[in-house]
C-alpha cells in the first residue's frame, strides 16, 4: 500500500510540475491595433431596389452614427450571388464583388438574365482598408 501512496504523490507532483511550466512559454503574441471608440464605419442601411425590363437599379442610405460609428466611408463594395431556379435546393452560393461604387454616390446598376435568384449586399468601404459590417441583403426573382 505504501508503495501506490508514493506513486501517487509522485504523479501529482509531476503533473504539477507539467501544468506550472508548459504554458508559460515566454512567446508574446502579435501586437494588435489599439481600438478607438467609434473608430468604425456604420453599415450601409435601406438597400432597395428597382426593376425596369431587365435592368436593376440598387439604392441606399448611409448615416454616421455620432456616437458609435464616427467615421465617412470612402466608397461602397456591392456583392451578388446569384442561384439558378433549376439548382440542388439547399445548396450555397457565394457572393462576390460586382462593383466599387465612390462616395457620394449610393447608386448601383446591371442588368439581369432570367432564370436567376440574385441576392445583393453593401458593404463600406474607408481608410486603410477599413470595412464596415454588409448591409441587410436583398432578394430578387428573376426567374420570369
Amino acid at each position: 500500500m505504501e508503495f501506490y501512496k508514493k506513486q501517487f504523490f509522485l504523479l501529482v507532483f509531476l503533473f504539477l510540475i507539467v501544468s506550472f511550466l508548459a504554458p508559460s512559454c515566454g512567446k508574446k503574441g502579435p501586437p494588435l491595433a489599439p481600438i478607438k471608440e467609434g473608430n468604425v464605419l456604420a453599415a450601409p442601411e435601406n438597400v432597395a431596389y428597382t426593376l425596369e425590363g431587365n435592368q436593376v437599379t440598387l439604392t441606399w442610405t448611409h448615416t454616421i452614427d455620432p456616437v458609435n460609428a464616427k467615421l465617412a466611408p470612402e466608397a461602397f463594395n456591392v456583392y451578388m450571388a446569384t442561384k439558378d431556379l433549376d439548382g440542388c435546393e439547399g445548396c450555397p452560393f457565394v457572393f462576390e464583388s460586382v462593383g466599387v461604387i465612390p462616395m457620394p454616390d449610393m447608386v448601383y446598376r446591371r442588368s439581369l438574365e432570367t432564370g436567376l435568384l440574385y441576392y445583393f449586399r453593401v458593404q463600406a468601404i474607408g481608410k486603410n482598408e477599413m470595412k464596415s459590417g454588409y448591409s441587410k441583403t436583398r432578394y430578387i426573382d428573376f426567374g420570369k
